[in-house]
């Protein structure tokens, strides 16, 4: 066990010989990570680790062995079986295994499938939830995904399906309809179309969308834009994925809460982005 890192007194669960923990990383900023999710790496004898996990996090468990099984968009990727049998095959012989996600294991990261697996192989597991991207990764952009004078309802979304198409079960009329907000997941290479379908659906032209890469990382990017504008305004600003995509008013919130400007000296652009005319606290 790797005991450099100290943790507060507590009864700290053991990763025992033959298990496997499911961990989410959170969605980049190592300071993100859960404590369980640190005690997880100290005693780890394998860690497996996806395409988004720090190089940070990973030097957290210099004991362990550090296996790739990143899957990215459009690049070599391991089988998605290979890896949940990997795991099984790891745990039978005996290692403490981590299966290390990025953001949060069950949102949108495969995180189920996997733990069926093993738990279909007769391999223990435990479940160690991280912090999802679509809403800490929106907090270090100073995006609210919720606002009592925006919306009481957020809707998330992925840009693609197992194939690496545009979900076509997402029902977009009454997306659009039921939720005033929605955070998409990895939509970054079909937001032309998925913005077509928000603006058929009724949505504005004129909506206020933003778009944070590799969030919550020191190399963080920040657009601000809209529903009619957003393909060429993501072309215009050579983005790259990893990305979450923030439909709706709340997005207007980051003119008075972008917090990571203002430690760099930035004076907030507007006190009251949505019009209230009135001071917060008398919400």
């Amino acid at each position: 066990m790797n005991t450099d890192i100290p943790l507060p007194a507590h009864r700290w669960p053991s990763l025992e010989p033959g298990w496997v923990w499911l961990c989410g990383a959170g969605p980049g900023d190592p300071g993100l990570l859960t404590l369980h999710a640190v005690n997880a790496l100290r005693q780890a004898d394998v860690v497996i680790y996806d395409a988004l996990v720090q190089e940070d996090i990973l030097a957290w468990a210099p004991q362990a062995e550090h296996i790739y099984a990143g899957k990215r968009g459009g690049k070599p990727s391991a089988k998605q079986r290979d890896i949940s049998l990997r795991l099984v095959d790891l745990a039978r012989a005996g290692k403490r295994v981590l299966r290390l996600k990025g953001g949060d294991p069950f949102v949108f990261g495969r995180g189920g499938e996997e733990a069926q697996t093993l738990v279909q192989h007769g391999i223990p597991i435990r479940i160690i939830p991280g912090i999802s991207a679509g809403i800490g990764g929106l907090a270090y952009a100073g995006i609210p995904v919720t606002h009592r004078d925006v919306n009481q309802s957020v809707t998330f979304v992925t840009g693609h399906d197992q194939s690496g198409n545009t979900p076509g079960s997402l029902d977009w009329a009454s997306i659009s309809k039921g939720s005033q907000v929605i955070v998409i997941y990895m939509g970054m290479k079909h937001i032309a179309t998925i913005a077509d379908q928000l603006i058929r659906a009724g949505r504005s032209l004129h909506e206020p969308v933003a778009v944070v890469t590799t969030a919550t990382t020191e190399h963080q990017q920040v657009l601000e834009t809209t529903l009619g504008t957003i393909v060429a305004d993501i072309d215009a600003a050579k983005l790259e994925p990893p990305a979450i995509i923030c439909v709706g008013q709340s997005v207007l919130m980051r003119q008075v809460l972008d917090w990571q400007g203002m430690a760099a000296g930035e004076a907030p652009r507007n006190l009251d982005p949505l019009g209230r005319g009135r001071p917060a606290e008398s919400a």
